[in-house]
């Protein structure tokens, strides 16, 4: 880690990444990232690397932009398509609230891309509190 104090808990974000309806923590391209997936698509990848942790959410073009040039923090997604995805440095230099809304707006994206069958599965579960 970077030396700084972390926006949030990683077991935090991982324990809350987890409860989406349908999501399902995988690690498809080894023991790093944690790839967090709804019906099989990709809506987060958590990541802990000697340079500090980082998240990768998917984003509205639009949005991801304006994000990227309001915080330092947050830059074009890691190993990712650069229009749709960012990536957070989790560092604590980025409001919680900020992280929080990428987050939920990242699984809504992805959900209502969804076929509209995974969609009513999905929408049978409890969502986050």
């Amino acid at each position: 880690m970077r030396g700084c104090a972390l926006a949030i808990d990683i077991r935090t974000l991982e324990a809350e990444l987890a409860r989406f309806p349908g999501a399902v923590a995988g690690f498809p391209f080894g023991p790093q990232p944690t790839v967090f997936t709804v019906a099989g698509k990709t809506f987060a990848m958590l990541a802990e690397t000697v340079q500090g942790a980082r998240l990768t959410l998917k984003s509205d073009p639009v949005l991801a932009e304006a994000l990227r040039e309001a915080y330092p923090a947050i830059r074009p997604g890691y190993h990712t398509n650069k229009r749709h995805w960012n990536t957070i440095d989790l560092d604590g230099d980025l409001p919680e609230a900020v992280i929080w809304n990428m987050v939920q707006a990242s699984y809504e994206l992805v959900q209502a891309a969804l076929p509209r069958a995974a969609r009513d599965r999905l929408s049978l579960q409890e969502p986050p509190a």
